[in-house]
């Protein structure tokens, strides 16, 4: 039977499949999901997923094997609806009973223009309104005596890491961002919930919690840092709360305010993971303005340093666009200079599109295809260089890694401290690797370094 189609691995955090040991019991309802975008809609489909599993349904890793399907769409770019699109066509195809969610569901008009036959659109994170199209197309057949809520949900993601979202939508008005439209504004989850969950997570195994949220430095914002049952909905304190669970604390989506200051202390400690998920998107002060960036007055060489000096182990990760509306050559040589001083860590970087409804649309002087691709390139190859040369001086010392996979001839792909999954890089062990688990947390003497990965053993 056919699998359900998936993102290429560069796009989807979710590489591997729902764990479910128990068979399908007879009359079982069965549901079939694909989930599409970044680890946000990842989080959603495990909760969609989770309260399914409790109500009874078993998840089925096929399009034969399921009685209707979820597609949870991404919409971000024209590229990832274009995706979405395909994708929703081809469950249609192979399975004929369709509900589709996620944030291209905000444009259900652009949805069923294309694919009539779905059987329901619904919005970002309307888990209620999924549930009840589901329980419409394949009506549930609770067995109480079986279908209890597993302890840890159904998951998406390997059994040692999890995402964790402490809020959705955002109130930032970015230029070339449609999110807030689509997911609303900034809504933080209540402290206590947050942490009940983490809680759970790592009591069942998790080795790992990914925080993230569309702007993970205004967590609790909205609800005037309320703190509840002993929990301040702060990120100073979640992050405090959380690195005391044990487990590894990855913090994702992370805008740079100069109060981020506040959390680099407890990196150096050794609570919260030495590493920052930062979107600078641009360094020039003209082109950040032009995109409406919350941090463009922010002096964030300036910050760097000050993290630097305070955890200087830190590892940085970011993204920036480059060709934006208006860009000149002078502003990216100044993007180019500015990454040679700041010297980033991890770097990815995306050639500007227009999205429907963004304003950036209407802005004057869009840059050429050709020129947007030779800055790319250009771009790439000096974050890569820096990559390079960072990796290279790791030779020779030890590292704590977290072992995500060992492969049929006993090769185990690692991550360090500095590498979040699917989007940086790993550490190889290729010898020695007997008694290693998937999960494990290990020491590892590196002893080569290429432009994006580590290679160690196992000492002693």
């Amino acid at each position: 039977m056919a699998p359900m189609s998936l993102n290429p691995p560069d796009l989807r955090p979710d590489l591997s499949r729902p764990r479910l040991a128990e068979e399908r019991r007879p009359g079982q309802p069965t549901i079939g999901m694909v989930s599409l975008g970044c680890p946000k809609a990842l989080v959603d489909s495990e909760r969609i997923l989770t309260r399914l599993r409790a109500e009874g349904y078993a998840i089925s890793p096929n399009y034969q094997g399921a009685e209707a399907v979820i597609v949870n769409t991404c919409g971000f770019l024209d590229s990832a609806k274009a995706e979405s699109l395909e994708a929703i066509g081809e469950a249609l195809e192979s399975n004929g009973r369709v509900i589709v969610t996620g944030c291209l569901g905000a444009e259900p008009e652009y949805i069923t223009g294309a694919h009539p036959k779905v059987l329901a659109v619904t919005g970002p994170h309307q888990y209620e309104q999924v549930l009840d199209a589901v329980h419409s197309a394949v009506p549930p057949a609770p067995d109480p005596f079986v279908d209890l809520l597993p302890a840890s949900g159904v998951k998406l993601t390997p059994r040692h890491y999890s995402y964790l979202k402490i809020s959705e939508g955002c109130n930032h008005r970015c230029k070339f961002c449609v999110i807030p439209d689509m997911r609303g504004r900034l809504v933080s989850r209540p402290a206590h919930a947050v942490i009940r969950e983490a809680e759970k997570l790592v009591e069942s195994g998790v080795k790992e919690l990914l925080v993230i949220s569309q702007d993970t430095s205004a967590y609790g914002a909205d609800i005037r840092f309320a703190e509840e049952r002993g929990h301040r909905a702060h990120i100073d304190d979640l992050a405090r709360d959380l690195g005391s669970l044990g487990a590894w604390v990855r913090l994702h989506y992370v805008y740079p305010y100069p109060r981020v200051r506040n959390l680099i202390p407890l990196m150096a400690e050794g609570l919260v993971l030495p590493y920052l998920d930062i979107p600078f998107q641009h360094a020039h002060p003209d082109t950040l303005k032009r995109m409406a960036r919350p941090s463009a007055q922010t002096e964030t060489l300036t910050e760097i340093a000050a993290w630097r000096e305070i955890c200087p182990e830190i590892a940085l990760r970011s993204t920036f666009i480059v060709g934006y509306p208006g860009e000149t050559e002078a502003e990216f040589d100044y993007l180019l200079d500015w990454l040679d001083e700041a010297q980033l860590d991890r770097v990815g970087c995306f050639k500007y599109e227009d999205v429907e409804g963004a304003r950036s649309n209407a802005l004057p002087d869009h840059v050429p295809e050709a020129v947007k691709q030779d800055r790319w390139k250009r771009f790439m190859e000096k974050a890569q260089a820096i990559s390079e040369k960072k990796l290279a001086a790791k030779v020779g010392t030890l590292q704590e890694v977290l072992v995500d996979d060992i492969d049929a001839d006993g090769i185990a792909t690692c991550r360090t401290k500095a590498d979040a999954p699917e989007i940086d890089g790993c550490l190889f062990i290729d010898e020695g690797t007997k008694g290693l688990s998937v999960g494990d947390l290990v020491t590892v003497e590196v002893d080569e370094a290429g432009e994006y990965d580590l290679w160690g053993r196992l000492p002693g």
